[in-house]
């Protein structure tokens, strides 16, 4: 299974292309296009996002993700294995919080290299035609190890808005743990108390709550949060 992540979005040609590479070297790939709204350019949002969303995938599963912002530069391209999973893509924050998250996280250097790259679409010259080699067990032939990546000062958690969801909920970096339960979130200059779920309050009563995901979650019943409680892309959030 190769699961597509990227900032690329609903429309245009580049998830495709990618597809279609992935067809050519592994053409009985099944391929999920997991997210392909993932916050624009930004890998250190996106990297708690994939995290979360990565738990519910099986093992062996590989990640195609493309937040490269950096594209063409001296960002290294890399595949990450994390909890039995391989992740692709550049090393720009974007696989640090799985390596965290993870009790025994293993870097690779992508060696391989395709006869014609484009400078700026590496997702589908370079990325693409490795997450198919990866899984067909090809990783020796294309990476190679290499030393850790030095994430001392990385959080594991965000105490930030990484992600709106189609309703306008804001998905938090930040895991919902049981000692959480009886606190209030604060955002911006809002005080927010937690519910189970949306019918547990009032319509157009805003909350916190944890989500499918397990991450704190803000919300309003019937509403939009991230218009009504004009939130955005970043804000800090921190219990009180």
């Amino acid at each position: 299974m190769i699961a597509l992540f990227t900032d690329f979005g609903a429309s245009g040609p580049y998830t495709g292309q990618m597809e279609a590479v992935i067809y050519q070297y592994a053409p009985e790939a099944k391929i999920i296009r997991l997210v392909d709204n993932a916050p624009t350019g930004n890998p250190l949002l996106s990297s708690y996002f994939l995290a979360a969303l990565s738990r519910y995938f099986p093992q062996n599963t590989v990640f195609l993700s493309v937040i490269d912002p950096g594209v063409g530069g001296e960002r290294m391209p890399v595949v990450l294995k994390a909890n039995e999973q391989f992740y692709v893509g550049p090393e720009n924050g974007l696989f640090n919080t799985l390596a965290v998250q993870s009790e025994s996280p293993v870097w690779y250097k992508i060696t391989w290299q395709p006869d014609n790259s484009s400078t700026s679409f590496h997702g589908r010259d370079i990325f693409a035609p490795v997450a198919a080699m990866i899984s067909k067990g090809r990783i020796r032939q294309i990476a190679e190890p290499v030393q850790a990546i030095n994430l001392e000062h990385w959080q594991a958690d965000l105490g930030k808005i990484i992600y709106f969801d189609h309703y306008g909920n804001a998905i938090t970096g930040l895991r919902y743990q049981e000692s959480m339960e009886h606190k209030l979130l604060k955002v911006g200059r809002l005080v927010l108390e937690r519910a189970d779920t949306f019918c547990m309050v009032k319509e157009n009563q805003s909350f916190w709550y944890k989500n499918s995901c397990g991450l704190v979650e803000i919300a309003v019943n019937r509403g939009n949060a991230s218009v009504q409680l004009q939130l955005e892309l970043g804000m800090p959030v921190a219990f009180v």
